[in-house]
């Protein structure tokens, strides 16, 4: 792909675009955990018996941190400041040293700006001398909260509290693409990627674990929780071009993107368009 190296800057400037003036920092124990946007310190100041609001910073100081933080998030979402909810905890913890300080609900993590971790698989089917020729790639769902219809990795998904990301891989192979963990023991894990942005909800900042997960020729991966719609297996130099060209979620580009780099498979304007078909098995969705 031509001005591929300047596209690809791009998308490595998009993963940090964010607004330090637009943010305070959020303090849990004297340790700075995150940040609030200046535009919502108005909307903490009714909880003054478990949040201290400044106006340049904001911390929590209730004794019971867990029960404070479900209930103030939970008013939050009632006032659409919190969105897609998904009953599931992160862990809240000092970016420092890695501590649990406490828990909030997964979707009040972008209004916090805490550090959250996501857990990403190449899915690809290699040729006989072991170099990837394919990658899986996942349609998400329409109906899907966030980023609808995209395209996404074979498998990802947020770490929740108490799981580690190889933990949460497995738990989401199955999920989302029908991998027993049998299958999904093959995935190493690869670059650990820091996103720092600004994004409709709040801010994200995550670090996002990639893996690489070789697939035998043959293997078809079928969707189990409704979040993806359809699976494609796209020669490499494809699935790079659709990373390169806002197709994919931002994390999904950048790791697969980080695939191609790591691989030596990075996209030429000669090769995207002359791929050829291999081992991805029968009847699966393939780029023509």
């Amino acid at each position: 792909m031509k001005g591929a190296s300047a596209v690809w800057a791009s998308v490595q400037a998009a993963a940090l675009a964010h607004d330090p003036l637009a943010r305070v920092p959020f303090f849990i124990d004297g340790r700075e955990v995150g940040s609030v946007a200046r535009a919502h310190l108005q909307a903490l100041r009714i909880w003054p018996q478990w949040l201290a609001v400044q106006a340049y910073s904001v911390s929590l100081t209730a004794t019971d941190r867990n029960a404070a933080l479900a209930s103030i998030n939970a008013a939050l979402r009632d006032q659409g400041l919190v969105r897609a909810w998904r009953d599931e905890l992160f862990a809240i913890t000092d970016p420092g040293t890695g501590e649990h300080l406490a828990c909030t609900e997964r979707a009040a993590a972008r209004f916090w700006g805490t550090l959250t971790l996501g857990a990403h698989a190449n899915g690809y089917v290699a040729d006989a001398q072991g170099r990837p020729t394919h990658l899986w790639i996942a349609h998400r769902s329409p109906t899907k909260a966030t980023d609808p219809g995209l395209l996404d990795n074979l498998v990802g998904g947020g770490v929740p509290m108490g799981q580690t990301p190889l933990q949460a891989l497995v738990r989401e192979g199955w999920e989302e693409a029908g991998l027993s963990p049998a299958q999904m023991a093959a995935a190493r894990a690869t670059s650990v990627i820091r996103l720092h942005r600004d994004i409709a909800e709040g801010l994200q900042l995550e670090d996002l674990h990639g893996f690489d997960l070789p697939l035998p020729a043959g293997t078809v991966p079928v969707n189990q929780d409704g979040e993806v719609a359809r699976f494609e297996c796209l020669p490499v130099a494809r699935a790079l071009a659709h990373a390169l060209s806002g197709a994919m979620t931002l994390d999904a580009a950048l790791v697969t993107l980080d695939f191609g780099l790591r691989h030596g498979l990075t996209p030429e304007a000669d090769a995207i368009g002359g791929s050829r078909s291999f081992g991805c098995g029968d009847g699966v969705d393939q780029m023509p």
